[in-house]
């Protein structure tokens, strides 16, 4: 898939199917979407569904209960409005048994057409936001999906206004066919967002040849050169620890105000303000949120959990694992900074400090476990405050516990190998090869394997509540660390090297945290 910006005109609906025909998606069935937004001020989107040579009698048809991502039931089908339905040109009767399902009666033969709005209010990178100045639409939260079907090829048209000129989307543009797209299956169309209305365009950079641009709503005022060289260079670290840029083309697409990113595979959707990005101190941790969205896309959608694929829209995708997904994926993003030579050796490790320190002072810590918080996050969000005290979060405890686990390995086997072979050898083995994400004991498997002995202890920190041995695996990498307490009664940890470091401590210690990794 391609993503783009393309330029706009509007074109008659009947053309739409006419060009549907021609792509000759399927030989039997067809599925096509014209979504509108001609009506920016209403906040709602129109959308027309279009399902042709379906020889059920009765098509069940469904709204996704969650958008990969985000692991965290939205109730996407509450902002669904007005649903009606035509088969050969008649009305059909429309029965809803459940919040997200709707059930259409219609003759074998016959070509039916479904129209309902969606309200679009929140300004969330996980919902449908629309108003007079630019839409963004979360696909799984507006889009029907026929039961059985996920698999099926899928056309999608999209109608704005006159006066909003771009669209940004990881969707297929079909060539000579201004605001058509296609996406293989429901899957890939759940995968890409869609931004439209007047938005702005950072010049292109490459990255082993492969082309990466960044669009998005009211960019805002900042170096924006300065800003692209660096995302450059984050991007490129990334690469270098999976040696591979599975994708022909990745946007960075900033969807203006609002809360949130959420990592697609050849693109990523991200609230930003480069107004906030006057310095440095400002823009680094603006750059590490994107590299967390951007590592998103070699772990998680590439590297995953084998419960999270193929997607069950309906239900949870329960895991054990996303503090693999989520919690690593925090640590490598402050990592590939150093190695990209944007930070220093002390700016890591102070963040390695403070988090440490947030977790530490998180009395949730000894009531729930890493893999507890990942499994669930369903009910509430990954920060939830439902038992105060009681939870932790796997954005705050998974990077801790990345961070053991590459200590852990490069002590084991004397600073050759780290976590970069154990997330490389997932990606090579379990994606590129088996197509299939990994289960909780294969990533055990590997780890173990990596390490050259088993890692019981480490993973004790993943599956129970128990305390870190923070001296032992700091003072792998000659890190020594003191406690005091302060006025207010938390802990707090600090940092520093340990001058008698030994000669593997030392290696692991400028290995660990030097530029490029090495």
């Amino acid at each position: 898939m391609k993503a783009s910006v393309v330029n706009q005109k509007s074109i008659l609906f009947f053309i739409l199917f006419i060009g549907v025909f021609n792509l000759n998606l399927t030989a039997q069935t067809k599925i096509s979407f014209l979504i509108s937004v001609l009506h920016p001020e209403t906040q709602k989107v129109q959308v027309e569904m279009k399902l042709e040579g379906f020889q059920e009698d009765t098509l069940v048809l469904k709204m996704p209960q969650w958008m990969p991502g985000y692991y965290q039931l939205m109730n996407y089908a509450e902002n669904v409005e007005e649903l009606r339905c035509t088969a050969a040109g008649k009305n059909v009767q429309v029965v809803h048994p459940k919040t997200n399902t709707w059930l259409i009666a219609k003759n074998k033969s016959a070509e039916v057409d479904v129209k309902y709005n969606v309200k679009a209010t929140r300004a969330f990178v996980a919902n449908c936001f629309v108003n007079t100045t630019r839409a963004y639409l979360v696909t799984a939260g507006c889009l029907l999906y026929p039961e059985n079907y996920i698999r099926h090829p899928v056309l999608v048209k999209i109608e704005q206004p006159s006066q909003w000129k771009n669209i940004a989307t990881g969707l297929e543009p079909v060539k000579n066919n201004q605001g058509l797209f296609t996406a293989p299956d429901f899957d890939i169309l759940y995968d890409c967002p869609i931004l439209i209305g007047n938005l702005e365009s950072l010049n292109n950079f490459y990255v082993r040849g492969v082309p990466h641009s960044f669009t998005g709503f009211q960019l805002g005022t900042f170096d924006r050169e300065l800003f692209t060289n660096r995302l450059q260079k984050a991007v490129q670290a990334a690469v270098d620890i999976f040696d591979d840029v599975p994708y022909k083309q990745y946007t960075f697409i900033g969807i203006g105000p609002g809360r949130g990113g959420i990592e697609h595979l050849n693109n990523t959707t991200i609230s930003f303000n480069g107004d906030n990005m006057k310095t440095d101190e400002e823009m680094i941790p603006v750059l590490s949120f994107i590299g967390h969205e951007y590592f998103h896309h070699f772990n998680v959608k590439r590297i995953r959990p084998f419960e999270l694929g193929p997607f069950d829209y309906d239900r949870e995708n329960r895991t054990f694992q996303l503090w693999v997904s989520e919690g690593i994926s925090v640590y490598y993003q402050n990592v590939l900074l150093r190695r990209a030579g944007l930070t220093s050796e002390d700016w890591l490790l102070d963040i390695f400090e403070s988090e440490i320190n947030s977790l530490e002072n998180n009395p949730g810590r000894k009531y729930q476990s890493l893999a507890q918080s990942s499994y669930s996050t369903w009910e509430d969000g990954p920060f939830s405050n439902r038992e105060k005290g009681k939870t932790i979060s796997y954005y705050e405890k998974g990077p801790v516990v990345g961070m053991i686990f590459d200590l852990a390995i490069r002590n084991a086997t004397q600073n050759k190998k780290s976590l970069d072979d154990v997330m490389k050898y997932i990606y090579d083995f379990y994606y590129k090869k088996l197509n299939r994400g990994f289960t909780d004991a294969e990533f055990r498997q590997v780890c173990e394997t990596i390490a050259g002995t088993q890692l019981s202890e480490e993973f004790e920190y993943v599956y129970t509540t128990r305390e870190i041995n923070y001296e032992k695996y700091l003072g792998f990498a000659g890190i020594k660390i003191e406690k005091s307490t302060k006025d207010d009664g938390k802990t707090f940890i600090s940092l520093s090297r340990n001058e008698n470091a030994d000669a593997l401590q030392k290696a692991i210690q400028q290995a660990w945290l030097a530029e490029n990794g090495l």
